[in-house]
Parts: structure tokens; C-alpha cells; sequence
């Protein structure tokens, strides 16, 4: 009898260690554009809604060539970014499970696409749901009530899993359990603190716990 009958990923922090692309990409348009270098606090300071809405807003008039040019930076610098070592079999296992395997990411649509595409586990997700694809960001739950309602799942029956406080309140939200990771969270005691579902500090330890649960 298997625990879940789907799967929620995040992306950044949880699949992919993309903080310092991300960190690298923003502070290209500062400078670019502003004259400035944020820090990588002032710039998680920033996050929630998708790149786009923050780039208009930090950019202004200068909003089209500086979203050209986030992306540019982004696609062109991946190098910087990769998936955690293990993640990778594991979207296979679940896959070979045969059930419903999706994404919910407050990243844009368009960084999501790169990072997925370019790292080789875009294949794996039957449906993916970025921060453009909803009208309220995490911690609203809304992204993950569309996986519910497109698969006709039991949301006591889904697992979420995601490294931010907004991952836990989104999974409290739709009353989904929720998986924190701890490998390369920047709020590590915040989660700790919020006492998730399931906790676990490394790829491994998330990997012998879906064999026995799914």
C-alpha cells in the first residue's frame, strides 16, 4: 500500500542548486541597469513572485532589454547550476511508479524551462506550474489545488517537496503533506522551526524514504 498517489517538486534549493546562478543573474541587471550590487540576503528578499514581476519592477522603462538580458545570463552562465547528485534517479523511480509527478515553482516560466531542459529532467513532469501560471504566488496553495483538480487526487495523499517556509504553508494550505529539504535551504531554522510533515538533510535520506513509501 503505497503512502501517495503524487508527487510535488520545487525547484531551486530542492532539485537544483541554482541560488548562485540566480544570486549571479540578478546582480547582472543591477549592475547593468542600476549601478548597484545587491546582496544575496537583498536579493532573497526580493523572491515570490516570478522574475518578470521583479525585474519590471526593479527596471522600469528599461524592463524589455533587461529581461533580454536576465535570460541571456541565465541560459548562457547554467554552468553554475546543477542538479544535486541523486535527484535525478529519483524523479526516475517515481516515474516508474506510475504516478502523477509535477513541479510547483515560483520561478517564471521561462527561467523554469532553461534550468529543467538544460539539466535533462524536463521529460520527467507531467505537469509543470510555475509563478506565471498562478494569480497568487506561494504561500498561497493555488498551484498545488490545480495538480490536485487535473489528477483527481486525495490531497492527504500527495507529498509536496520544497526547501522554503512558503513550501510548507503552500502544502498546509491545500492539506497536502509536506517534505522540507535541508541540503542548500537559506532558511533552514525558519523551516525547522515550522515542523514539517517529513525533514530530511540529504538527497539520500529522501531517496530510502519514497522506496519504502511509494
Amino acid at each position: 500500500m503505497t503512502k501517495f498517489d503524487g508527487i510535488i517538486f520545487d525547484i531551486d534549493g530542492t532539485m537544483t542548486s541554482t541560488n548562485e546562478l540566480i544570486f549571479a543573474s540578478f546582480n547582472h541587471i543591477m549592475n547593468k541597469y542600476l549601478n548597484k550590487t545587491l546582496t544575496n540576503n537583498e536579493i532573497i528578499s526580493l523572491f515570490g513572485p516570478p522574475e518578470d514581476v521583479i525585474l519590471e519592477e526593479c527596471t522600469g522603462e528599461n524592463y524589455p532589454a533587461a529581461r533580454k538580458d536576465y535570460y541571456d545570463f541565465y541560459a548562457d552562465n547554467h554552468e553554475m547550476a546543477d542538479l544535486y547528485p541523486g535527484i535525478y534517479e529519483i524523479l526516475d523511480f517515481i516515474k516508474s511508479k506510475n504516478i502523477p509527478l509535477a513541479i510547483f515553482t515560483g520561478k517564471g516560466k521561462e527561467a523554469a524551462k532553461i534550468t529543467l531542459k538544460k539539466l535533462k529532467i524536463y521529460d520527467f513532469f507531467d505537469l509543470i506550474i510555475t509563478g506565471d501560471d498562478v494569480k497568487e504566488h506561494k504561500p498561497s496553495p493555488e498551484g498545488i489545488l490545480k495538480f490536485v483538480g487535473k489528477f483527481n487526487l486525495t490531497p492527504q495523499r500527495i507529498l509536496m517537496i520544497g526547501d522554503s517556509p512558503s513550501d510548507i504553508k503552500a502544502a498546509r494550505g491545500a492539506e497536502v503533506k509536506i517534505a522540507s529539504v535541508l541540503w542548500d535551504s537559506y532558511s533552514k531554522e525558519k523551516v525547522i522551526e515550522l515542523k514539517s510533515d517529513y525533514v530530511f538533510h540529504t538527497v539520500g535520506e529522501l531517496r530510502n524514504f519514497l522506496k519504502t513509501s511509494l
